[in-house]
């Protein structure tokens, strides 16, 4: 969102600020649980005062270790439920500019036994610091002894019109596609990062993490991400599990202009990217965890339509276990009250 000013940002995932935001180096959503005062002055530092690290020079939780690509950068190492949270930045060729992104690395880690790996993809608005930040996987996964991968949501300062104009298309709305629409198709290919590009440089870089145990959950559009890239991926996702996704983005407003800006007017190109669409093509099993919450007002705007993709599931024979959760919403409040679950979801398959 860099380069703009919203004079009113939407209450997307809780929060709402009217805010100059090309000069914070923090997502207004992770502190909207601060006060005003601590958030000014937070944000009005400058982005240099973070100290760079090179991955040789940090120390791993079981002592230095080596890493054979030097393709990351670390820009901050927190404690974390007795693992470390590394703050990462490495150059994307498939996005076309620097991507970051967050890893937490349980206190299980090491070269000698890798442990498996959650990506956690987040919903509009968001960058890699959001679910990192708020959504509480780290207990469970430390626990568990999973790593967690919290990529950002879209590419970052391509400079083309338009992309920081609104919250629901362009900066931090990659969707988790790759755009075939010009000037989109410049650096827009999340699909391709998540799928290939970042998970293929981490588990080079990075030897204690077990690139053969993977899954993936998400929130929102990134709950989106999850089922699609999970759905079009027949064995590279070990499971798949999701908070208030949108399920069938053909048919919601937020889907229709993500999917008219990406792709035009190609209908077959948005059912490529539509988890009700994929789930009947699906060739295997399903085990499919999704929450939503029932005072969630996407929900109940018909943003999000988890009734489609049971209808599917049923007509095709395919597990999808769909919990509505009385009373909780679209934030971090519901993501972090089950974000338990969805470890625990994840772990039954990643240490079978």
């Amino acid at each position: 969102m860099q380069g703009r000013t919203f004079t009113s940002l939407p209450r997307v995932h809780g929060a709402s600020l009217k805010v100059p935001l090309h000069e914070y180096r923090i997502s207004p959503n992770c502190t909207a649980c601060m006060p005003l005062l601590v958030r000014s002055l937070l944000c009005a530092l400058p982005r240099t005062c973070l100290t760079t690290t090179r991955w040789s020079t940090l120390y791993s939780i079981r002592g230095a270790h080596q890493i054979a690509n030097m393709s990351f950068e670390t820009t901050g190492t927190i404690n974390s439920f007795g693992g470390k949270l590394l703050k990462l930045a490495h150059k994307s060729k498939v996005n076309n500019c620097e991507m970051k992104l967050n890893l937490y690395l349980p206190p299980q880690a090491s070269t000698s036994k890798p442990v498996p790996v959650l990506f956690y993809l987040a919903g509009l608005t968001c960058t890699g610091d959001n679910g990192a930040e708020k959504g509480f996987l780290q207990h469970k996964a430390s626990e568990k002894g999973i790593a967690v991968v919290y990529p950002d949501t879209s590419p970052r300062g391509l400079q083309i019109q338009g992309e920081d104009d609104s919250y629901d298309f362009g900066s931090g709305a990659g969707f988790y596609v790759d755009a075939t629409k010009e000037p989109w198709a410049k650096g827009y290919n999340m699909y391709s990062y998540i799928t290939q590009e970042l998970p293929e440089q981490l588990f080079a870089s990075c030897k204690e993490l077990d690139g053969k145990r993977v899954s993936i959950t998400g929130h929102s559009m990134g709950g989106h991400g999850a089922l699609t890239l999970f759905l079009k991926n027949p064995g590279k996702y070990r499971s798949v599990s999701a908070f208030a996704p949108m399920t069938n983005p053909s048919n919601c407003p937020w889907g229709e202009k993500a999917f008219g800006g990406y792709f035009g007017d190609d209908k077959s190109k948005w059912a490529e990217h539509d988890a009700t669409e994929l789930l009947p093509k699906y060739p295997h099993d399903t085990d499919i965890l999704i929450d939503v919450g029932t005072s969630d007002n996407f929900y109940k705007q018909g943003q999000l339509l988890p009734e489609k993709l049971e209808e599917a599931a049923k007509k095709a024979g395919k597990k999808v276990n769909v919990r509505y959760q009385d009373g909780y919403d679209h934030s971090y409040f519901f993501i972090s009250t089950f974000s338990a679950d969805h470890v625990e979801h994840a772990a039954k398959y990643l240490l079978a």
